[in-house]
């Protein structure tokens, strides 16, 4: 987590056809070179692997994606493997131990931080079975959306610049905030009290915000020249950001065809001739002095600048003619602060070490 990212596209999955004749280009992997995935770890590079594999002719073959990273992690001879699967609870890749096993692993106090990556819906059958057991030794913290609604006071909200960070600190459960409402929330915040009307946010992100599950919003050759709007109204990040703030916005996300970066346009309504377009700035920079991961900047910031990066950018702040709307764009990476940055500072903040531990310092983009 946390580091620059770098795709593997061939080279690691070796496989057989499953059945040519029935299912085409579907392969099973019969082997394993894990030596580009362990190059790309050295030079400090997080590796994603796509869900390919080559016979010995060079034919690339689809294969299942789950499989796939169980036959990796096996080769790098980890001392134990726990897969997680939406359906029937955790599966040991051996002996098909059900979701007994996290009963067992928190019992044992073998876990100090529970991270949940999962989609969506299905994050509550494991949350019961770790709290059934009663340890009160391990944390939590959830990566979808299924916590961040919580309204009885159990799962404090992690995003660090907006929230308290003593309560992540001393919090049991987590909920990472999404992609899209991190960015949205840094960049709408310090103008709270000056609003006069619904901020609406314009959001456009790479493919990898996508998801894995095939669709258009994650084909290259239908995103090529194109830009794919989608969930026009009511997306999940629009209630999550309008939640956290006290106030409605209207967001409306679209797929482009790069595959990681988000960039907002968000227009704010202002009393008219309330602000000019410095004194907005200079709440924005007062508001987030010594913040290491959100940069105030006086230019509209570039999705291409923070690819890779680590942080939030948020600039732009030009006020219309009429003084009664300021425009403010913000940029985040949706894989490292819209996601894995963000699990990881909280993770520090809960488990006692420095917040911006395992973020490398020169991948952190500044103003």
């Amino acid at each position: 987590m946390g580091v620059h990212a770098r795709p593997i596209t061939a080279g690691v999955f070796g496989a057989d056809y499953l059945d040519k004749d029935k299912y085409q280009l579907v392969g099973k992997v019969n082997s394993v070179n894990k030596s580009p995935v362990e190059a790309a770890i050295d030079s400090g590079y997080l590796p994603i692997l796509t869900s390919l594999a080559e016979t010995p002719s060079g034919q690339l073959l689809n294969v299942n994606a789950d499989v796939a990273a169980g036959e990796l992690a096996r080769e790098f001879e980890p001392l134990k493997i726990v897969y997680l699967n939406e359906k029937g609870g955790i599966i040991n890749g051996n002996t098909g131990e059900k979701i007994e096993d996290i009963k067992k692993l928190e019992a044992e106090q073998k876990v100090d931080m529970w991270v949940m990556a999962l989609p969506n819906g299905v994050c509550k059958p494991f949350v019961d079975a770790i709290e059934s057991v009663n340890s009160s030794h391990s944390k939590i913290i959830d990566l979808s959306a299924d916590y961040r609604f919580d309204t009885t006071g159990e799962w404090v909200y992690g995003l660090p610049e907006l929230n308290n960070r003593q309560d992540i600190v001393h919090a049991k459960k987590i909920s990472n905030p999404g992609c899209y409402a991190t960015a949205a929330q840094c960049a709408i915040a310090p103008l709270v009290d000056h609003i006069a009307g619904i901020p609406t946010v314009f959001g456009v992100s790479g493919y990898s915000g996508a998801g894995t599950k095939p669709s258009p919003k994650n084909d290259v050759k239908f995103l090529s020249n194109n830009l794919v709007p989608y969930s026009l109204t009511d997306h999940v990040h629009e209630k999550e950001i309008s939640n956290q703030l006290g106030l409605e916005i209207a967001f409306t996300p679209h797929v482009a065809q790069w595959f990681q970066g988000i960039s907002h346009t968000i227009s704010i309504p202002i009393k008219p001739g309330s602000l000019t377009s410095r004194e907005i700035r200079n709440i924005y920079q007062d508001r987030y002095q010594g913040e290491q991961l959100i940069t105030v900047t006086g230019e509209a910031p570039l999705v291409k600048d923070i690819s890779g990066k680590h942080g939030v950018v948020i600039g732009g702040f030009a006020v219309n003619s009429k003084e009664n709307r300021v425009v403010i764009v913000a940029t985040i990476d949706n894989l490292l602060k819209g996601a894995s940055t963000q699990c990881l500072q909280n993770i520090n903040l809960a488990l006692g070490y420095s917040e911006y531990e395992g973020i490398p310092d020169d991948l952190v983009i500044r103003g």
